[in-house]
């Protein structure tokens, strides 16, 4: 986690010194070299993972209030008092894991953490925390309040998944019979009214014409997720064969989603194992009967989840790597 500290007095500049020992990051006195407060706010609002304050909690909160806007989205925001006595996440407890923090930075000078979210402070299951755990992105972030609702209101919730879950679901959490009867799902093509946990744990294989365009691979990648309902926040990575390593538009559109692109051999791809959509005039241009699909298995070192889908000149195909959530996600029960 990449922190950015801000002091406002002698003291309190020390504590964060002291702090970014054990959280490393940037350590500024508000004041000095050209330091504001409202400047640091709005630049390490946008750049930093977290943002800790020693000083007043009533002065970080005007301070970042002009930037707010989406749980999935904001920094973790945790306020210390220049004495180290207490250790407050103001914003993202969860999902950009300012609750964490604050315990961590609170055993780092002998604070006392002030978690004040709900099914905390009740010691409930908190699905959003768990997804990250999970390496899980939050698809549908709205949705969080009614499994969390449903868990202070001493009901049970259902989750479905494809994959099994290391471990004993927690209190108030049970698996449904049916996935349609589900709260919250792991999935990665989300359908339906629950609230869905995406795995970041696809990769995209990719094969196209010669000059296809960002723009063109951008409209099939989009018509590719509407037809399949893949959620795009899955894809962490993608892959073809070593032909189009210098195709400028694939470059382009992979370096936009900020996926890392493998490229292989056509003797790679025909290794691989497995049953693939064969194709005579792709095995004619290029060595191997299919790229989309066996380039996604290959780089994914894991299973096909989507075949190969046609559109406008571009192939697409999908593949998860292994993945192996687990209940006991919390240190204490590991």
């Amino acid at each position: 986690m990449n922190c950015a500290y801000l002091a406002f007095t002698a003291k309190g500049l020390a504590l964060a010194q002291q702090l970014a020992q054990t959280c490393p990051g940037s350590v500024s006195r508000c004041g000095l070299g050209g330091v504001t407060l409202a400047g640091w706010t709005a630049q390490q609002f946008a750049a930093a993972d977290a943002l800790v304050f020693v000083g007043a909690a009533g002065i970080a909160v005007r301070a970042i209030a002009p930037h707010c806007q989406s749980k999935a989205t904001d920094p973790a925001v945790v306020v210390l008092d220049e004495c180290g006595r207490f250790a407050v996440p103001l914003l993202s407890g969860h999902l950009g894991g300012a609750n964490d923090l604050a315990c961590r930075l609170a055993a780092a000078c002998g604070a006392v953490p002030v978690i004040t979210t709900a099914t905390d402070a009740n010691g409930l299951f908190a699905v959003d925390e768990w997804a990250k755990k999970q390496n899980c992105a939050v698809w549908e972030t709205p949705r969080i309040k009614f499994v969390s609702g449903a868990l202070l209101a001493g009901k049970t919730v259902r989750y479905a998944s494809p994959w099994a879950i290391a471990g004993t679901p927690p209190a108030g959490v049970a698996e449904a019979e049916e996935p349609s009867d589900a709260d919250f799902a792991l999935t990665m093509t989300p359908q339906g009214n629950a609230l869905h946990l995406i795995p970041r744990i696809g990769v995209l294989g990719v094969g196209c014409k010669r000059g296809t365009t960002a723009a063109q691979l951008e409209a099939a990648f989009a018509a590719f997720c509407a037809d399949t309902n893949l959620a795009p926040v899955g894809i962490t990575a993608a892959a073809s064969i070593d032909l189009k390593q210098n195709e400028p538009g694939l470059l382009e559109f992979c370096r936009s989603h900020g996926w890392q692109v493998s490229f292989y051999s056509a003797a790679q791809l025909r290794a691989v194992p497995g049953t693939f959509s064969a194709s005579r005039f792709v095995q004619g241009v290029t060595g191997v009967d299919n790229v989309c699909e066996r380039a996604a298995v290959l780089a994914s070192g894991g299973t096909l989840l989507l075949p190969k889908y046609a559109h406008t000149g571009v192939t697409f195909a999908a593949a998860v790597r292994p993945f192996a959530p687990d209940w006991r996600w919390k240190t204490d029960e590991a």
